[in-house]
């Protein structure tokens, strides 16, 4: 069943989670991952819960690494923007029981990246939001994840002009890497719960 992001906020029974919990937000772009992660920050925190948040877009590659490859440019996207087998045993696999995660950062500016060091709270919600979550490498390792979806049509009219103005780029990287995901790994089958950001103020921002 499809809910509003609202609505789940109210449904949740937050309090359920005990030592470190690991909560995934997963959506494709513009279906309001990035402003449903901090309004769902807020209210966990109003109840008193712990809450450490990461964007999966931290830690993608450097350009040379995903563009120009000999790849078709939506394989580049969803196999090589992330070191998926890396962040699985170096990232999400010590989420649990880790103090401390030393972790490659991307700097767009730079188009480089940086070992950072993040401190873990002891007990609380590690919040994950991002693209693709539930690839084969991570959904194990998530407690809950919510998909939220919105209408291809509506996305697009989200995205900034200049995106719009390249929709030949959107469809051949994007969409295409977009359209494996939900053919192969079905998504809204395997979340705990499936948001529908398409009438929801959520879904405004990426």
């Amino acid at each position: 069943m499809k809910i509003e992001p609202e609505e789940w906020f109210s449904q949740m029974d937050w309090q359920d989670f005990s030592g470190r919990a690991i909560l995934g937000i997963d959506g494709f772009s513009r279906t309001g991952k990035t402003k449903l992660s901090k309004e769902l920050e807020a209210h966990l925190t109003k109840q008193g819960l712990t809450v450490y948040v990461f964007h999966i877009d931290d830690f993608i590659v450097e350009k040379k690494r995903r563009y120009g490859t000999g790849l078709e440019e939506w394989q580049e996207y969803y196999f090589l923007q992330w070191e998926a087998e890396h962040l699985a045993e170096f990232f999400f696999g010590k989420l649990k029981t880790a103090e401390q995660l030393n972790l490659w950062v991307y700097d767009a500016d730079r188009d480089s990246r940086s070992l950072q060091t993040f401190t873990l709270p002891g007990e609380g919600v590690i919040l994950i939001e991002g693209v693709f979550l539930q690839r084969k490498e991570w959904r194990h390792f998530f407690d809950c994840v919510a998909y939220l979806e919105c209408p291809a049509d509506q996305r697009f009219l989200r995205e900034s002009e200049t995106m719009r103005g390249n929709s030949a780029l959107l469809k051949r990287r994007y969409w295409k890497a977009e359209a494996y995901y939900e053919e192969m790994l079905r998504p809204a089958e395997q979340a705990d719960w499936v948001l529908d950001s398409s009438t929801s103020k959520i879904g405004d921002a990426t």
